[in-house]
């Protein structure tokens, strides 16, 4: 054997181990490769599961904020409406004249003497407008007399001195009596649906 054909073996050995290591190397690179395509969908599963999560929990933080957001818009109106209603009556109330304002002022003072103790030193207070119409009214009791302005729709306010008692009768804090034990009726019959 001569140096060229032990040469030319050693080409053919190296040939057919370098053919053999780049097939090995193309099965290992498939092999690597179809793992990284199975890991890159597995990947963009997990990211487009994720995606989807969130953009459900962002949908449902939306509807229910916006949610919450029409029912304080509802509640504000309902206030703004009640407002309204509770405003109108008590100008009708401060409007009452004639006999209907001294009936009324008339029973608040009734209701308020039967509280107090004493028939002297008893001062009553009322809403500035309603000054004659108090005096008036006081002619019938002893021991009571106009005391001054009290900033209300009407009635009267009482004041024992002896007893230091004080008994607010006026058409405000009666109002607010009715008002409060009344309001889910009102609430209710305003807004039937």
């Amino acid at each position: 054997m001569t140096l060229d054909t032990v040469a030319e073996d050693i080409r053919e050995q190296a040939r057919a181990r370098a053919e053999e290591i780049q097939e090995e190397a193309g099965a290992d690179a498939e092999e690597l490769l179809a793992e990284a395509e199975a890991d890159a969908d597995e990947i963009r599963e997990e990211i487009l599961g994720d995606a989807d999560r969130q953009i459900e929990q962002e949908r449902e933080q939306r509807l229910s904020s916006a949610k919450l957001e029409a029912k304080q818009e509802r509640l504000e109106a309902r206030r703004d409406v009640l407002q309204s209603v509770r405003d109108a009556v008590e100008d009708e109330i401060a409007s009452l004249e004639g006999d209907d304002r001294e009936e009324l002022t008339r029973t608040l003072l009734d209701a308020a003497a039967t509280e107090i103790d004493s028939e002297e030193g008893v001062e009553v207070y009322g809403r500035a407008d309603d000054q004659a119409l108090i005096e008036s009214i006081l002619a019938d009791y002893d021991g009571f007399s106009y005391a001054g302005e009290y900033d209300c729709l009407g009635g009267v306010v009482v004041e024992s001195q002896e007893s230091r008692v004080r008994i607010k009768n006026t058409f405000d804090s009666v109002l607010e009596d009715v008002w409060e034990a009344n309001l889910r009726e009102i609430s209710d019959r305003l807004f039937e649906q």
